[in-house]
C-alpha cells in the first residue's frame, strides 16, 4: 500500500514533564501544531506507525549498539524513565509483529538492520506517541538509529535506510504511517542544556522540507557538534523519514526554540501526494 502518512517532530522530555514551565506565547502554538500533526495522521487511517528515533542508552549500550534497528514484537512497555516525572503513565503499546518482520525482511535486501523481539521505549518514542496517539492503540513499530555513541552511520546511509523504509511500505498491503522524532540542535545533560541554535535549526528544517538530500547529507559530525551539540545528530532520523519520502516536499509546520525543553518545538510534515525532482544517487 505504501506511505499514507509521514512526519517528523520533536520528542523532548521536557514536552511532558516540564510543561507547565514553558512560555505559554510559545507552548500553546506548538501544542496546537502537534494536535494538527495528530489530525493528518489520524485523516490517514494507518493500520501502523512506524517511528524513526535515537533511544538514548535505554535498550542498547556501547556492548552491543546497532546502527540500525527495528522492533518485532506484539507489544512494547514504555515509558522506561520514571512515569511521574515524564508524566506519561506506563503502559503497554500494541506493536505487529507479523507486519514488522515482514518490513525487517523487506529492508535487509539492501540495509543491514538489527532486530528485537524486546523494547523498552523511552522519552524518545513515548513523547511523540503521547502527543500523536494519546489513546495508545494504534501498533507502533519502533525503528532505532544509533545518535548516541560513535562512529555514527553516515547521513547518507540514514538517507538510505529511509528508502529502504519506504520500499518496504511498498511491498506489503497495510497502510502505514512514518514519524521521525528527535532533537536538532541541542546540548543535553550538558552545562549547556537549553542553549539552542534557531537559525541552524531553521535551515535543516528547510532543506528537509525542500527533500534536498544532498544539502541534507553535507553535514559533517564536527560541523553538527559544533553548531548543533551533540543532540544534533539525531537529524539522522529526521534524515531518514526524507529518505522514505524521497521525491515529494513538505512543510515546516512549527518551529520555535522552547529552552525549558532543551530544543526547539518543531512539527513538520511531508505531502506525498507532491512530487520534486529526484536527485540522482
Amino acid at each position: 500500500m505504501s506511505l499514507v502518512f509521514a512526519g517528523i517532530m520533536s520528542h523532548g522530555p521536557g514536552m511532558t514533564a516540564r510543561a507547565d514551565r514553558a512560555d505559554p506565547a510559545v507552548r500553546e502554538p506548538f501544542y496546537a501544531a502537534l494536535g494538527r500533526l495528530r489530525e493528518a495522521l489520524e485523516q490517514s487511517r494507518p493500520d501502523a506507525l512506524i517511528v524513526i528515533a535515537a533511544e538514548h542508552f535505554a535498550n542498547f549500550f556501547m556492548n552491543n549498539m546497532p546502527a540500525y534497528a527495528i522492533g518485532m514484537a506484539d507489544e512494547y512497555e514504555g515509558p522506561i524513565e520514571d512515569p511521574e516525572w515524564l508524566r506519561i503513565p506506563r503502559r503497554a503499546i500494541p506493536g505487529a509483529a507479523d507486519l514488522s518482520r515482514r518490513i525487517i525482511g523487506e529492508v535487509m535486501a539492501t540495509v543491514d538492520v538489527a532486530y528485537a523481539e524486546e523494547w523498552k521505549f523511552d522519552h524518545g518514542i513515548m513523547v511523540p506517541l503521547n502527543f500523536l496517539t494519546p489513546r495508545f492503540d494504534l501498533p507502533v513499530i519502533p525503528a532505532n538509529i544509533n545518535c548516541q555513541g560513535p562512529p555514527l552511520t553516515p547521513l547518507h546511509r540514514a538517507y538510505d535506510f529511509g528508502r529502504a523504509i519506504r520500499r518496504a511500505c511498498d511491498a506489503v498491503p497495510e497502510r502505514i504511517a512514518l514519524v521521525g522524532t528527535g532533537g536538532i540542535s541541542h546540548w543535553p545533560a550538558t552545562p549547556n542544556s537549553g542553549k539552542i541554535n534557531v537559525e541552524w535549526d531553521r535551515e535543516f528544517l528547510n532543506r528537509w522540507a525542500r527533500n534536498d538530500r544532498n544539502a541534507l547529507t553535507s553535514y559533517t559530525d564536527t560541523e553538527t557538534l559544533r553548531d548543533a551539540g551533540q543532540g544534533g545528530f539525531e537529524i539522522r532520523t529526521l534524515t531518514a523519514v526524507a529518505g522514505a519520502c524521497e521525491g515529494h516536499a513538505g512543510e515546516v509546520w512549527f518551529c520555535e526554540p522552547i529552552p525549558i525543553f532543551a530544543t526547539s518545538g518543531f512539527a513538520a510534515v511531508m505531502d506525498l501526494s507532491s512530487a520534486v525532482e529526484a536527485q540522482a544517487a
